[in-house]
């Protein structure tokens, strides 16, 4: 009853332990020894990569940030200029109709005066031909008064001649 304790020596010691040994106890024990040192470093090496891969997601979520935030400042400039743009094209637009305005009143007058230069002597405005009264009312414009009847409008930024 002595042996019941469980401290046996001899070829029970094997047993005891829950594992087989076989006779190249030592060959074995290195071979188990080399591939726990192999996969310690494979998992060493595993650990490396993982942490390497980890840097490399940093880095390339930093200068994608980066990159973002330089996107958006140029957008933000370029909007900044695009409303510049669109103010200056509005105001483009309201030179662009009153100028358009000005030109069709010009071509009014100078069709009005176009038409009153065909009858540049009083023979037209008499319908007479008897050479006493003809003279050029170009030389004499107050005598034209009659024919053009539209004022001369000034605009407002000309007023002063500034």
């Amino acid at each position: 009853m002595a042996s019941s304790c469980g401290n046996s020596s001899g070829s029970d010691g094997g047993r005891s332990r829950g594992t087989y040994s076989p006779p190249n106890d030592g060959l074995m024990d290195e071979k188990k020894r080399k591939r726990m040192e192999s996969n310690r470093e494979s998992a060493r090496r595993s650990r490396l990569r993982k942490q390497k891969h980890a840097t490399d997601l940093t880095a390339e979520s930093n200068k994608i940030k980066n990159d973002n935030d330089q996107i958006r400042a140029t957008i933000n400039v370029t909007t900044q200029r695009f409303i510049e743009i669109e103010a200056e094209n509005s105001v483009l637009r309201a030179q662009v109709s009153e100028l358009s305005q000005r030109l069709e009143s010009l071509n009014e007058i100078l069709n009005s005066m176009k038409m009153n230069a065909n009858c540049t002597t009083t023979q037209c405005m008499s319908g007479g031909t008897d050479g006493l009264f003809e003279f050029d009312l170009f030389e004499n414009p107050w005598n034209m008064m009659g024919f053009n009847q539209q004022p001369i409008m000034a605009s407002a930024d000309n007023v002063f001649g500034y």
